[in-house]
């Protein structure tokens, strides 16, 4: 199986979003990542959808996408034609004996610490998903309290937009 990053720009309604996690979940895949938010056109969504399986069952799945009322496009995006990126919020032991090492770590990662506690740091990162996985690995000896890890979003390199010639 491989990982597969789907674009899908959808109307801007109520329930689109299960109609399109229906579709996966009757086909038995499991979704990795979802991220849903608006458009430069407030009545288009951008679903950022990645899913690890073959070629063959994705085909299918993008088909069946497309007969989906709400669905108006839908683009793979190849990790080397497009920028991806996650959000990474970790809340970490920060106290007198560390913190002057956990903020060194912090900026190595071109991070940013947004809260601070006397007990604990609150960490902002973005970036690909290894990216954030080094920063955790390296942030976990200090003690990672908490942690949310935002779903990948996408999108395609150079001058060309999807949502252009996808305007109704």
């Amino acid at each position: 199986m491989s990982r597969h990053t789907l674009s899908v720009l959808v109307e801007n309604v109520p329930g689109a979003l299960a109609r399109v996690a229906g579709l996966f979940s009757r086909r038995s895949f499991n979704i990795e990542s979802l991220a849903v938010g608006p458009t430069e056109h407030p009545e288009i969504s951008r679903m950022t959808i990645v899913v690890a399986v073959n070629e063959q069952p994705l085909e299918q799945v993008t088909k069946q996408l497309n007969k989906l009322v709400n669905v108006i496009k839908i683009v793979e995006l190849e990790p080397e034609v497009a920028v991806q990126r996650e959000l990474l919020l970790v809340k970490v032991r920060g106290d007198a004996s560390v913190r002057s090492q956990v903020l060194e770590t912090v900026q190595l990662f071109r991070a940013k610490v947004v809260d601070v506690s006397p007990e604990a740091l609150t960490i902002e990162a973005t970036g690909t998903a290894d990216k954030l996985d080094a920063l955790l690995r390296m942030l976990e000896p200090y003690g990672v309290r908490e942690m949310v890890q935002s779903g990948t979003i996408a999108i395609g390199r150079g001058p060309r937009s999807i949502t252009a010639t996808a305007v109704r």
